[in-house]
């Protein structure tokens, strides 16, 4: 649909600059009344050299926005819409003024002037769309991504000029990383004054997680320790063979050095009246929540069915 449609812009576009011209330069239009005061000839050629500007800019904007996006993924293309929609926007409005006052060193000026007085009056404004370029150039985060930008935290669905729009999760409604159904509008300006934390960024989509699970001290902890291992291992092993790849990969590009299990681990921490275990492996962010709850529920049931070698804590400080 957008090359049909850019086609048909420029090509209006081409009609109105030769019309325009014509009747600018041309005594076509000699015989013609005056119009607000002024000669029909500039009154018409002004207007048609406007619709001409108009068309041309948003004619090339829709071609290059095709040829750009053809092959690009979900957040390249939205960042370069974004990148044509402010470049085509400048050049447009320049322009169009230029064109309608024929007065370039003027327009320059005035533009001066009043860019110099907007920096004073629209402080926070030029703040978010400082921050925009700053998305845009080094990508703390992208379409896509869940990310918690001070205190909001969501997936990313739109970072426009000025904003940055969360499909938020884990909000005042729900507490278990699962979206609330509400978006979330964030400032870019936001971002140059707060932490970013993108949830599988850096180059590996996948973060670590836990699952832990409180034992009686009579516990069989080898035996326990065993069961979690088999159980993760079982329902996202194959998925993290992956994570790990990207992961290690990810880790390489960097100057930190990790030990990177190949499967899931488990950790021990002592309390005053029981032992927690905590099962660590590697799933998408997305899936977090979802994993978290069945392989607790495929623990428990080992667990349970092993009531002679593991032992839950029964004391009132649990």
């Amino acid at each position: 649909m957008r090359r049909p449609l850019g086609l048909a812009s420029v090509a209006v576009g081409l009609f109105a600059g030769i019309g325009g011209t014509i009747a600018g330069t041309t005594d076509a239009l000699a015989t013609w009344p005056p119009i607000g005061g002024y000669p029909a000839s500039v009154v018409v050629g002004r207007s048609l050299l406007v619709v001409a500007v108009a068309g041309l800019v948003y004619g090339s904007y829709l071609l290059a926005v095709r040829v750009l996006t053809r092959s690009a993924s979900k957040r390249r293309a939205h960042n370069v819409r974004n990148l044509l929609r402010l470049a085509f926007g400048v050049v447009g409005t320049v322009a169009t003024l230029a064109v309608a006052t024929e007065n370039w060193l003027g327009l320059l000026f005035s533009l001066g002037v009043i860019g110099f007085a907007v920096t004073f009056a629209l402080q926070q404004p030029l703040l978010s769309l400082i921050a925009w370029v700053y998305i845009a150039v080094k990508q703390p985060f992208g379409v896509g991504d869940r990310v918690r930008i001070d205190d909001a935290k969501g997936d990313v669905i739109g970072v426009d000029f000025l904003v940055t729009t969360l499909w938020e999760i884990n909000g005042e409604l729900v507490t278990t990383n699962q979206p609330s159904g509400r978006v979330v509008t964030v400032p870019n300006s936001v971002v140059l004054s707060s932490n970013v934390v993108n949830f599988g960024g850096g180059g590996s989509p996948y973060v670590w997680n836990e699952v832990s699970v409180q034992v009686a001290y009579e516990t069989d902890l080898e035996f326990a320790r065993s069961v979690m291992i088999e159980e993760a291992t079982d329902l996202v092993g194959r998925d993290m063979a992956e994570g790990i790849a990207a992961y290690r990969d990810a880790l390489a590009e960097t100057p930190v050095e990790l030990e990177v299990h190949d499967g899931p681990s488990v950790n021990v921490r002592q309390e005053e009246s029981w032992v927690e275990l905590r099962v660590r492996y590697l799933t998408h962010p997305r899936r977090g929540q979802r994993v978290k709850n069945r392989l607790y529920e495929r623990i428990l049931e080992r667990f349970n069915d092993n009531p002679d070698r593991v032992a839950f804590p029964v004391s009132r400080s649990r």
